[in-house]
């Protein structure tokens, strides 16, 4: 016998079963918290952004970024996943080492390298200086020495992005890292790191639709 789908659900319905998470909406309080006054990490340019705010000194994060490379590499085109550090001052140095590696065009080598550092090998501290940091850089091998890694730290573009940075953890209203933010407009909420991301690729539908 053929089930057409205007048939399925009622049918799930009748013998007690669900339709599958993904084709539940995500409810805005439960699932997601809309953003005030919201704006993107960066200009949007036809893509759909998933904002992460992390910190390389939560365990979490360690925990959640082969989870979110491993989602990121499904995704669709359109779908853009930028790395935020939560810059909770001005002067944090993970944040501002982060911005130094990405003006060198080397944040993404040094991403996973920095996580193994600190929750793994013992190489860096939670509390690391931009001194200690810019050392463990130095000796990736990445081309960047310390008088690059020191010119691009205090340079006012890094400067600049730490502030914007600070501002978009302020405006999402972050309780703590990892955090997802879609399109700067809704801030995940999820009970689980796969939960999150189950969330996060229904806002993404959700932001395809006219």
């Amino acid at each position: 016998m053929k089930i057409t789908a205007r048939w399925f659900l009622p049918l799930l319905l009748a013998l007690g079963l669900s339709a599958p998470a993904a084709a539940q909406a995500p409810v805005e309080g439960q699932d997601y918290v809309r953003i005030a006054e919201g704006a993107p990490w960066q200009p949007l340019d036809g893509k759909i952004e998933v904002a992460e705010i992390f910190s390389y000194a939560c365990h979490v994060c360690d925990e959640f970024r082969p989870m979110l490379a491993a989602w990121a590499r499904r995704q669709e085109a359109d779908v853009r996943v930028s790395h935020v550090p939560a810059a909770y001052r001005r002067q944090d140095p993970f944040a501002t080492m982060f911005f130094a590696a990405e003006a060198l065009g080397q944040a993404d080598a040094v991403h996973a390298a920095t996580f193994d550092a600190v929750h793994r090998r013992g190489l860096l501290a939670r509390n690391a200086t931009v001194a200690e940091i810019t050392t463990f850089y130095a000796g990736l091998d990445l081309g960047m020495d310390r008088a690059r890694l020191g010119a691009a730290a205090t340079s006012p573009e890094t400067l600049e992005k730490l502030d914007a940075a600070h501002e978009f953890l302020v405006r999402s209203g972050a309780r703590g890292t990892p955090t997802l933010v879609i399109n700067g407009k809704y801030r995940v909420q999820g009970r689980t790191l796969h939960d999150v991301l189950r969330i996060a690729e229904q806002l993404i539908a959700a932001e395809r639709q006219p």
